[in-house]
């Protein structure tokens, strides 16, 4: 089995910068792709972004885009989002995920197999 392991959550004030990341361990597969979710109280779980194994390709929600980055360094078995320029709407647990490279650097969240148990990510105005 894989475990998938955030940290790096916290609360912030808007325009902050927060670095998640996200450890894979135990059964290991590679190569896989590497995701970040993120669901807010209410709201459904939404896609933020998604990179594949060489990191040549990622997909990023239009809310993100131009503030997020994922990124990933398989020597440290390991996906990063670094969140900058926050806004008090980016408030919600975050959730790592992975599956297979083949599937590509998917948004639906259901095509993954793997996931983490959240980060708590708050954004004060």
């Amino acid at each position: 089995q894989v475990q998938l392991v955030e940290s790096g959550g916290g609360m912030v004030q808007a325009g902050d910068s927060l670095r998640l990341s996200c450890v894979a361990s135990g059964r290991t597969f590679s190569p896989y792709v590497g995701g970040w979710f993120r669901q807010a109280p209410g709201k459904e779980r939404e896609f933020v972004a998604s990179i594949s194994w060489t990191g040549s390709s990622t997909n990023y929600a239009d809310s993100v885009k131009g503030r997020f980055t994922i990124s990933r360094d398989n020597a440290k078995n390991t996906v990063y989002l670094q969140m900058n320029a926050m806004k008090p709407e980016d408030t919600a647990v975050y959730y790592c995920a992975a599956v297979n490279w083949a599937t590509g650097v998917t948004s639906t969240s259901s095509r993954y197999d793997y996931w983490g148990q959240g980060t708590q990510v708050t954004v004060s105005s």
